[in-house]
């Protein structure tokens, strides 16, 4: 049997925890253009924009369905087998079980904006310079092999069925298709200071020096605000959407690879080999030493001019 086949058969002996997000798929494209519709003539849509980010989500969703099935669902199982206990899923675990992942999910979106060979795959959801619906799609398909599903292997540890972890994560992705959007400027105090919401996710989205790594709850924002990551949305400040470096492409190839081809290119350039390695490791922006000095030099001149004049 070829992978393809495998992996649609895989798919077609799925349960319903498995296929959550492939099911949502209509409401996700239903919503969006609602959304597009509400807000024509205004320019929190492009065209071009949101056929990327939708043509980047078809590829990530098919190539989850093939590597799910090919690699990640059987070694979940391996894992499973080696737990530490049974957990029964009851309304009361369940309710643990989705804490512990939304906790995991915290973790590992940290993690891909302080490491810089997560953040290679996690930049092209960033790459927008729009807000709506579809940048929620913009995902790359590289994230099948940057090792994420890692992340989520604690809970099937300690006990529970990975079909249902995978459940749990599934329903936390989804809740997090309905934050990506301007539509909805702020809900009552009491779900804002709980819940990640459209408010606290347009700052995370933001390139504005006060927005840069914040906000990066999944469907709760108390994790930011435990830790010290959390900032409000301010009237005065409007999130300018996008990276700092950024990338004005509507290819999904270059979306994808623009990162990683970057981060090849300063480890391949001549040097110690732990320093070469250290970029796969290194925040996004750590540049070596030698490198951090050229870029001092060259910028001398140009301070001596400015005081001269």
């Amino acid at each position: 049997m070829n992978p393809i086949d495998f992996a649609v058969t895989a798919y077609q002996n799925a349960d319903f925890k498995q296929l959550l997000l492939v099911g949502m798929l209509p409401l996700f494209g239903l919503s969006a253009l609602i959304e597009a519709w509400r807000f024509r003539g205004t320019d929190i849509y492009s065209l071009k924009d949101s056929a990327a980010s939708m043509t980047l989500g078809a590829s990530y969703v098919l190539l989850e369905v093939v590597v799910n099935a090919l690699f990640v669902f059987a070694f979940m199982d391996w894992v499973y087998s080696y737990r530490l206990m049974d957990i029964a899923i009851t309304p009361w675990t369940f309710l643990l079980l989705f804490l512990m992942v939304d906790f995991l999910f915290y973790a590992y979106h940290v993690t891909a904006h302080k490491v810089r060979w997560f953040w290679a795959t996690h930049v092209v959801h960033h790459a927008s310079e729009h807000m709506n619906f579809t940048t929620a799609g913009r995902q790359s398909t590289l994230y099948a092999f940057s090792g994420l599903f890692l992340f989520f292997l604690p809970p099937v540890m300690l006990g529970f069925e990975p079909a249902w972890g995978l459940f749990a994560l599934a329903l936390n992705l989804s809740y997090q298709w309905f934050i990506h959007t301007q539509w909805i400027k702020k809900l009552p105090r009491p779900i804002e200071f709980i819940f990640n919401t459209p408010s606290h996710h347009r700052v995370h989205h933001g390139r504005n020096p006060e927005y840069i790594h914040r906000n990066f709850g999944g469907t709760f924002i108390i994790w930011d605000r435990l830790f010290g990551t959390f900032v409000e949305e301010r009237d005065d400040l409007p999130p300018e959407y996008g990276i700092t470096r950024q990338i004005h492409s509507y290819n999904p190839i270059t979306l994808t690879l623009h990162e990683f081809i970057a981060m090849f290119k300063d480890m391949a350039r001549p040097g110690p080999l732990w320093l070469r390695l250290k970029h796969l490791w290194a925040t996004p922006e750590w540049q070596r030493p030698e490198a951090q000095n050229q870029h001092a030099k060259k910028n001398v001149p140009a301070i001596a001019a400015q005081q001269e004049g």
